[in-house]
């Protein structure tokens, strides 16, 4: 073969660029709002249904501080 006939012979690879799916940008919104969706649901399920306490209570900070406080005391 002459060097002609190897350039011919061998394939051309172009640069094909991916283009960025919109599910993957939504995804970047989308999990971390389904966490904190997850997050604000056990707190409510966790403190009202099982606790049976006031629901206006589980949005006030020193309610979390007492957990915390009863869950880490020396």
């Amino acid at each position: 073969m002459t060097e002609t006939q190897q350039q011919n012979s061998k394939p051309e690879k172009k640069e094909v660029k991916k283009k960025k799916s919109g599910w993957r940008i939504v995804r970047w919104f989308l999990v971390p709002a389904l966490l904190v969706l997850a997050l604000a649901g056990g707190m409510v399920a966790g403190y009202v249904v099982l606790g049976k306490q006031d629901i206006g209570s589980v949005w006030q900070w020193s309610t979390w501080e007492h957990v915390y406080n009863l869950v880490f005391a020396p």
